[in-house]
């Protein structure tokens, strides 16, 4: 099952998720997060990983989001064959229509 298909949801679906507290790991570089994220996301930007994952100590499965869901897919196959379970959000940022904190 390691080589499936990465799961992905689209922003919008995600933002119906909020409620529940998910997990948003913002795999986006430094100055992208600060220039707006999803409230609550954790950054974790790409470049780090998967050494920085250790920073990171909530419960899984965790939803991996960037500018435009390139990045987040890399990231969610690193995250993935160290074990993590993961799903991408498609679209990313780009498409994100929910909140968003600076």
């Amino acid at each position: 099952m390691l080589f499936s298909k990465i799961k992905s949801i689209t922003p919008s679906e995600l933002k119906q998720l909020l409620p529940n507290k998910p997990v948003i790991l913002d795999v986006r570089e430094v100055d992208e997060y600060q220039a707006g994220h999803i409230p609550a996301a954790k950054n974790v930007p790409l470049s780090g990983l998967p050494g920085n994952i250790a920073q990171v100590s909530a419960p899984q499965p965790w939803y991996l989001i960037c500018r435009s869901g390139r990045r987040s897919l890399r990231a969610a196959r690193i995250l993935r064959k160290a074990g993590y379970q993961v799903i991408n959000v498609s679209g990313g940022m780009l498409s994100w229509q929910g909140p968003v904190t600076r």
